[in-house]
C-alpha cells in the first residue's frame, strides 16, 4: 500500500535544499578560488609538485569515498524494510555536509587569509566532518525524518569543526586517524541528540527491527569494505613515509585481530555457539576505530594486535550486556549501537593514546612525554563531554513541530519516502502461464 509522505519530507526538505544549494553556489561563484596546487601550474616545478600531491593523496581520497557512500550505506541496510531510505539519508547527508564544511572552511580562509582557497586537503576536512554526522545518524536511524537529519548535519558541522580546532590545533592533540576527534566526537553527539530527542520514552522492538538474512548480507557487506578500506581512511593525513607506513600496517593488524577476536567472542557468547551477524558487521571494524589515535606513533605489532582484539572485546561486550542496561536505566536508544562500535572502542584508543606518548622514544624529555599524555587526556574530556552537551541541546530543537518524525506505526519503512513496485496480485496472461515473467515477479507471487 502506498504511504503519502509526511509534510516535513513533501515540502520542507525539497525547500531546505534548493535554498541551500542555491546559497552554496552563490558563494562559491563569489568567493572560492583554487588553493596553489590546484590552480594552474607557472612552471615544470610547480607542475610535478602539483602531480605527486594529486597521485599521492587522490587514491586514499576515493578509498574513503568508497567507504562512505557503499561501505557505510551497506552497513546500514540491515534493516529489512528500510535500506533505500538508510542508503539514500546517507548519500544525501554525505553530500550536504561535505558541501557545508566548505562553506564554513572558506568562510574561516576568508576570515584569516583574505580569500577562500579549494583544494583537495579541505576535501578531505570536510569529508571527515560529514563523517561525524553519518556516525551520528546511526542511533536514530529509521526514527527520524529527512528533515530532521538534515538539521542535525547543519548543526552539527560548525560543531564538529570548532571541537577539531580545539583539540588538534589548540590542545596539540595526536589523532592522525580521528579516533578522538571523530568517532567518540560523534558517537556522544549522536547519543545526545537522540536522548533528548526521544526523552524518557522506553525503547521498544518495532515489528519491522528485525534484520532478514538477506538484509543481514548487505550489511556484512558494507562491513567488509569498510574493513578492506579503512587502512586509507587512517593514513591519508599522515605524513608520507615511515609515519604512513606505520599507520597502514598498525591498521591492518588492528583489523585484522578484531576480526578474529569476534568470531572468538561471538561463539562462545551466543548459547547456541552460532555467529551473530551483529557481532560481525561491527565487531570487525573496532580495531580501526582504536587505532587511530596511534596508528602513526612508534608502538609495536603486539600492541596494536592487542588494541584490535580488547577494542572488539569491548565492541561485543557492549552489544551483548551495555546496550540492554542503558536503555533499561537511561531509555537510551541507540538503533545502530554506534555506542559499541565508535564509542567504547574510541575511548579505549584515546587511552592508547595517552599510554603510547608516556613511553615514547627517550629522544623526547620525561616532562614533554607527560604533557603529551595530559593534552590527550584533556582532548578525549573535551571531545566526550562538549559532544554529549552540543548533542543534547541539538536534539532538543529537533523536537519542533516542523520537523516531526514518522508516527511510531511507520517507523523502518522505506514505502513512506519511496516510490516501490507493487506487488501484483493477479496471475499471468495468457493462461496463466509464468514463461516470460521476470525472476523477481515469480519471487514476489
Amino acid at each position: 500500500m502506498a504511504l503519502p509522505p509526511p509534510s516535513s519530507t513533501r515540502c520542507l526538505l525539497p525547500l531546505s535544499l534548493g535554498l541551500f544549494q542555491a546559497a552554496l553556489l552563490l558563494f562559491f561563484a563569489l568567493f572560492i578560488t583554487y588553493d596553489q596546487h590546484s590552480a594552474a601550474p607557472t612552471n615544470s616545478e610547480d607542475t610535478e609538485h602539483a602531480a605527486k600531491q594529486l597521485h599521492s593523496t587522490f587514491p586514499f581520497f576515493q578509498d574513503i569515498q568508497v567507504m562512505l557512500v557503499v561501505g557505510l550505506g551497506l552497513l546500514l541496510a540491515f534493516l529489512p524494510r528500510y535500506g533505500l531510505s538508510a542508503l539514500t539519508h546517507n548519500f544525501l547527508l554525505l553530500n550536504v555536509s561535505a558541501q557545508w564544511a566548505l562553506m564554513l572552511q572558506g568562510l574561516l580562509d576568508r576570515l584569516h587569509h583574505g580569500k577562500a582557497l579549494l583544494g583537495l586537503h579541505s576535501m578531505l576536512s570536510a569529508e571527515f566532518a560529514a563523517v561525524t554526522v553519518l556516525i551520528s545518524a546511526g542511533a536514530m536511524l529509521g526514527r527520524t525524518s529527512p528533515s530532521q537529519l538534515l538539521a542535525m548535519a547543519l548543526c552539527e558541522v560548525p560543531i564538529y569543526l570548532a571541537s577539531e580546532w580545539l583539540i588538534v590545533t589548540r590542545l596539540g592533540v595526536l589523532d592522525v586517524g580521528g579516533t578522538i576527534t571523530i568517532h567518540v566526537f560523534a558517537c556522544y553527539f549522536g547519543l545526545g541528540v537522540s536522548k533528548a530527542l526521544f526523552g524518557n520514552t522506553k525503547p521498544t522492538v518495532h515489528p519491522k527491527e528485525t534484520p532478514t538474512p538477506r538484509s543481514d548480507l548487505m550489511a556484512l557487506l558494507g562491513a567488509l569494505i569498510l574493513w578492506v578500506f579503512w587502512p586509507s581512511f587512517v593514513a591519508v593525513l599522515c605524513q608520507p613515509g615511515d609515519a604512513q607506513h606505520r599507520a597502514i600496517l598498525h591498521t591492518l593488524l588492528a583489523l585484522s585481530a578484531s576480526s578474529i577476536t569476534t568470531v572468538l567472542i561471538s561463539i562462545l557468547l551466543e548459547h547456541d555457539g552460532k555467529l551473530s551477524a551483529a557481532h560481525l558487521q561491527n565487531g570487525s571494524l573496532a580495531g580501526g576505530v582504536a587505532i587511530g589515535a596511534v596508528a602513526d606513533m612508534h608502538i609495536t605489532p603486539a600492541a596494536a594486535l592487542a588494541l584490535g582484539s580488547l577494542s572488539s572485546l569491548l565492541c561485543i561486550l557492549g552489544f551483548q550486556f551495555l546496550t540492554p542496561l542503558l536503555a533499561k536505566k537511561l531509555s537510551l536508544q541507540d538503533r545502530c549501537g554506534i555506542h559499541n562500535l565508535h564509542g567504547l572502542p574510541g575511548i579505549l584508543g584515546a587511552v592508547a593514546s595517552i599510554v603510547a606518548a608516556l613511553v615514547a622514544p627517550k629522544d623526547s624529555s620525561e616532562a614533554a612525554r607527560h604533557w603529551q599524555a595530559q593534552w590527550q587526556a584533556a582532548g578525549l574530556v573535551v571531545a566526550l563531554g562538549g559532544s554529549l552537551l552540543s548533542g543534547l541541546l541539538v536534539g532538543a530543537a529537533l523536537r519542533l513541530p516542523c520537523l516531526a518524525p514518522p508516527p511510531e506505526p511507520l517507523c523502518f519503512e522505506d514505502a513512506l519516502y519511496f516510490k516501490l513496485q507493487e506487488r501484483t496480485e493477479n496471475p499471468p496472461a495468457l493462461g496463466g502461464s509464468t514463461e516470460g515473467v521476470p525472476l523477481a515477479m515469480k519471487e514476489c507471487e
